[in-house]
């Protein structure tokens, strides 16, 4: 997945496909009746790579397919073998034993428990600079590492010879294994940093992989690589494929040209290219875990503003004054879908009954349109703060859907809150990011995707001490309920699904946030492409059991 990032680039279009993890399954048979004689699967790319290096990415969704992890992630979210060959948990929850299988890198050198070791504690060093180090929060040390407070030598990881890789955390987390199919917590050679240098992850030579398949034919800036079947790796009887060639292309009209003449075998498609195209036999959707929400500064530098934002009927009124169905459909117009809560639809499901988290935690009249309801608590605003009218500046990146969907919420908002003035900031999407940073907005529209399939994922985001928290919402409800569900329910699965219920439903009732749509992304995928895997969060895409048929 891109950078799980709370900007709006998060949701603006991306272009093309993303790759990622795999799950168990047994290995397809390679009889000549079924699959195709060549194996080569072609693909586009937004920009070039920006980086191969696992510890500091900006994101894993391309990273999955030639680097592995402890577990890899299956169909649905599950979590299905990778490195490790077996897993010993203590009884409270704070140690894992990872026993490694015998894998080689893709030079043909053993893979061991001492480049787990070595990997994750450049990860968390401050110097290596990760964007996702807090991912290891809840590893022995690992937040005052990342904070320059202690020594990387002090994490909570150790080697017991080749094979033997073990973890101890400061506390249970619940969602540990989820989080170890990510390529971040996945293996680094100190022998090949060592001997590449300054040059290591530079080009596709200068790295070892760990994966199904290898990088090759990247310099570090060209805009044509191939993902190549690695012979080294451990499964690679179950790989089909034998080649998967990537182009850069930035636009959609350019990559729908190449797949309607046959040299892109998936396409993403425009909200445009949807309209037109969605009855087209090649057409299919792949769902995202990510929510489109807008911010509120309640730490606005304007007093009226921050008066305003700070008033809770203030707040439910614009979310009420939302259409979400006339969004998705008329402006967005591809196959996302309307939030009812922050947490994404088909996230994750209740392990007791099997009900959807986002259906247990709806709140009434949170996420819903009505006109009614929203001028009656809009003028019941304005009147405890004694303000007449009101301007606010939404800020957004100018990116598609962006910019059409400020245009609709300006449009929908003055339309049904008399006094009400909103004017739009649609700049590039990295000024965007670092003036939201800065609390430079008075509304933001922005986003949040899941690393893994828990709701934790996106609860911690709004808690006080939250980094990623840049309208400053701090509700002390808010804060003990994700702070209970993470520390002293952690290891309590019930108790600790109903701190997350009541967590959602508490920042619903404030509208500390206000969640707008769910991302579907729209595709035309050639028919004789099967066994991908996908998945709506974490690093969505598989193709180790990927095959061209017949």
């Amino acid at each position: 997945m891109k950078k799980r990032a709370i900007v709006a680039a998060i949701m603006s279009l991306a272009l093309v496909t993303v790759l990622a993890a795999c799950g168990k399954q047994s290995s397809q048979s390679t009889g000549s009746g079924k699959y195709a004689s060549s194996q080569v699967l072609n693909l586009s790319y937004p920009s070039s790579l920006d980086s191969i290096d696992i510890s500091n990415m900006s994101g894993y969704g391309s990273t999955g397919n030639i680097f592995e992890s402890l577990y890899r992630l299956g169909k649905n979210g599950s979590i299905t073998p990778g490195l490790a060959k077996s897993t010993k948990v203590s009884k409270d929850g704070k140690t894992y034993t990872f026993t490694i299988r015998n894998a080689k890198w893709s030079d043909g050198s053993k893979i061991t428990a001492q480049d787990f070791v070595y990997s994750w504690k450049r990860t968390v060093t401050p110097a290596t600079k990760s964007q996702y180090a807090y991912l290891f929060s809840g590893v022995k040390n690992a937040d005052a590492i990342v904070a320059g407070k202690k020594s990387p030598d002090t994490l909570g990881v150790q080697a017991k010879g080749q094979h033997t890789f073990i973890v101890t955390l400061d506390k249970p987390i619940t969602y540990f294994k989820k989080l170890m199919t990510y390529p971040l917590f996945g293996p680094i050679s100190e022998k090949a940093v060592k001997k590449w240098g300054s040059k290591y992850a530079t080009k596709a030579q200068y790295m070892l992989y760990s994966g199904p398949f290898k990088l090759t034919g990247w310099t570090g800036t060209n805009n044509k690589w191939q993902f190549v079947k690695n012979d080294q790796y451990w499964d690679k009887k179950a790989v089909h494929l034998q080649k998967i060639n990537y182009t850069v292309n930035e636009s959609t009209t350019t990559t729908l040209n190449l797949f309607q003449e046959k040299k892109l075998d998936l396409t993403q498609l425009s909200s445009e290219q949807v309209k037109n195209l969605k009855s087209n036999a090649d057409y299919t959707t792949y769902p995202y875990s990510i929510t489109a929400f807008l911010i509120y500064n309640f730490q606005d530098s304007n007093a009226t503003i921050k008066k305003a934002l700070n008033n809770k009927n203030i707040r439910q009124a614009i979310s009420l004054s939302i259409n979400r169905k006339t969004l998705v459909k008329n402006v967005i117009g591809d196959a996302s879908t309307v939030s009812k809560t922050f947490v994404p639809q088909d996230l994750v499901k209740d392990p007791k009954n099997g009900k959807d988290f986002a259906d247990e935690s709806t709140v009434k009249n949170s996420t819903s349109y009505n006109k009614a309801l929203a001028q009656k608590l809009w003028k019941q605003g304005l009147k405890e703060t004694g303000i007449k009218k009101l301007s606010l500046t939404l800020l957004a990146s100018n990116d598609d859907p962006n910019k059409p969907i400020s245009q609709y919420l300006k449009s929908a908002l003055e339309k049904n809150l008399d006094g009400l003035t909103v004017n739009l900031s649609n700049i590039p999407s990295k000024v965007a990011s670092s003036r939201a940073q800065s609390g430079n907005f008075d509304l933001y529209l922005s986003g949040w995707g899941a690393d893994f399939n828990d709701p934790i994922s996106h609860l911690q985001i709004m808690t006080n001490n939250s980094g990623y928290n840049y309208g400053k919402y701090n509700s002390s409800t808010y804060n003990a309920l994700v702070k209970k569900a993470q520390d002293q329910d952690a290891n309590k699965a019930s108790a600790r699904w109903q701190d997350m219920i009541n967590a959602e439903k508490t920042i619903m009732q404030d509208q500390g946030i206000t969640p707008l749509y769910q991302t579907n992304y729209s595709y035309l995928q050639n028919p004789k492409v099967k066994g991908i895997i996908h998945n709506t969060a974490g690093t969505q895409w598989n193709y180790k059991y990927a095959y061209i048929a017949k």
